[in-house]
C-alpha cells in the first residue's frame, strides 16, 4: 500500500523544549487563516482533551510490523500463543486487522480509548512517528508501522480525538508537538532529535521501555503466520 508522506511544508525552526507553547504559536504563523490558527492554539494548548497516552512504555510484540506481504494491500496478523495468553490474562482484545497489534499494545500499556460522539467507533490509535514531516535538517523520519521495534511500541502510540487525528496529519508542528510529548513522558526519541544517544528501541539514555515479547513469541511470528491465511476484507482499523 503506497503512503502519501510528502508535504510542501515543514517546521520553521527546531522545537524549543524550554518553551513549547511559544514555539508552537510561532510555528502556526505559517497558517494564513486566523480561525484555523485559533483551532490549533486551542487543541495544542489543551492536549489532554484531545489525546490520551498510555501509562507506560511497552514493546508489546517485538518482531511485528504492518508491512503487507508481497502482492497484498494489507497485512493481517496471527498472534503467537504467548501473546494470546498474555492478552487473555490482561483482558486485552486482539484484532487481526492491520492496526490490531498497535491497539492491543496501547491498551496493554494502560491506555484508554474514549467513545466517539458521532460514531460507534472509539478514538483512533495513532502512531506519533508516522513517517511524515522530517525534523529540521532531516530528509526522513521514523515510519513506525514499518519497523518491528516501533509498530507496537506504546510510547509512540496515542488515542486521538478525530480533530487531533486530522491535525497531526496536516500540520508538521502539531505532529512534532506530540513527538516532544512522547519524549517528555517516556524518553522515546527514535529519530535521535532530543538526545545524544538512544538504545536499539529508540529510547534516550537513562530511559527504557519494557519489552514483553519472549523468544517463543518471536519464533511464533514466522512459524504460525506461515500457516494462517487471512482473507478478511474488513476495513482497516
Amino acid at each position: 500500500m503506497p503512503y502519501n508522506l510528502d508535504s510542501p511544508n515543514g517546521l520553521l525552526e527546531p522545537a524549543d523544549l524550554s518553551n513549547m507553547a511559544r514555539w508552537f504559536v510561532r510555528e502556526t504563523l505559517q497558517v494564513k487563516s486566523e480561525t484555523i490558527r485559533h483551532v490549533l492554539h486551542q487543541v495544542g494548548g489543551n492536549l489532554n482533551d484531545f489525546v490520551h497516552w498510555p501509562k507506560r512504555a511497552v514493546l508489546f510484540w517485538k518482531g511485528c510490523d504492518r508491512k503487507p506481504p508481497e502482492g497484498k494491500n494489507r497485512k493481517y496478523h496471527h498472534y503467537p500463543k504467548p501473546i494470546r495468553d498474555l492478552a487473555r490474562r490482561h483482558a486485552v482484545n486482539l484484532d487481526t486487522r492491520p492496526n490490531g497489534p498497535a491497539i492491543a499494545a496501547f491498551q496493554f500499556a494502560g491506555g484508554t480509548r474514549p467513545e466517539r460522539f458521532g460514531s460507534s467507533n472509539a478514538w483512533s490509535i495513532h502512531h506519533v512517528y508516522s513517517g511524515k514531516f522530517p525534523y529540521v535538517g532531516r530528509d526522513v523520519t521514523t515510519h513506525a508501522i514499518k519497523h518491528c521495534y516501533h509498530f507496537t511500541q506504546s510510547a509512540g502510540l496515542i488515542a486521538t480525538h478525530p480533530v487531533a487525528d486530522a491535525l497531526s496529519d496536516e500540520y508538521p508542528f502539531f505532529a512534532w508537538l506530540l513527538r516532544v510529548e512522547s519524549f517528555r513522558r517516556f524518553g522515546y526519541d527514535p529519530d535521535g532529535i532530543f538526545s545524544s544517544r538512544q538504545d536499539e528501541l529508540g529510547f534516550a539514555e537513562n530511559h527504557s521501555g519494557e519489552s514483553i515479547a519472549t523468544e517463543e513469541a518471536e519464533a511464533g511470528i514466522s512459524e504460525e503466520s506461515q500457516t494462517q491465511s487471512f482473507r478478511s476484507e474488513e476495513q482497516e482499523v
